[in-house]
């Protein structure tokens, strides 16, 4: 991957690697310390995540599952402070092992610095993937 180094670019190649599946390659947009927060997060997925290695485990984990995810209409806001970017978009999605097709609602808030990430907020309606899965995903 060559370096990306605007909160832009690194949103970019996140979302681009998702799409594209190439879950073993995101941890490296991650600073080593890098956190990342879930808040509406539904067992299994964790809530808070800590390090590059912590991330890089959560997004292996991800590659094993039966989702295939694709970023669509995707709004990049940038704020007053230049490390920091809000994303809004949706996951265009199908679950692999019924052919079930979803579509759910994201916004993600990125700080980047020195071009890797050093924190996140996600708000991923896992709910909805919840319910794409057919767990329910209402509580």
């Amino acid at each position: 991957m060559s370096a990306a180094t605007t909160p832009r670019e690194v949103f970019a190649r996140l979302s681009a690697g998702i799409s594209a599946g190439r879950w073993h390659e995101l941890a490296a947009l991650y600073a080593e310390d890098a956190v990342v927060d879930q808040p509406f997060a539904l067992p299994p997925a964790p809530p808070h995540l800590e390090g590059r290695a912590t991330i890089d485990r959560h997004f292996r984990a991800a590659a094993a599952g039966p989702l295939e995810l694709r970023a669509r209409d995707v709004v990049v806001h940038d704020t007053a402070d230049p490390e920091v970017i809000v994303a809004e978009f949706d996951y265009e999605g199908r679950v692999t092992t019924t052919g079930r097709t979803f579509r759910v609602a994201n916004i993600q808030v990125l700080r980047v610095r020195d071009g890797l990430i050093v924190e996140t907020r996600d708000y991923h309606d896992h709910p909805g993937l919840g319910r794409a899965m057919g767990r329910g995903g209402d509580g």
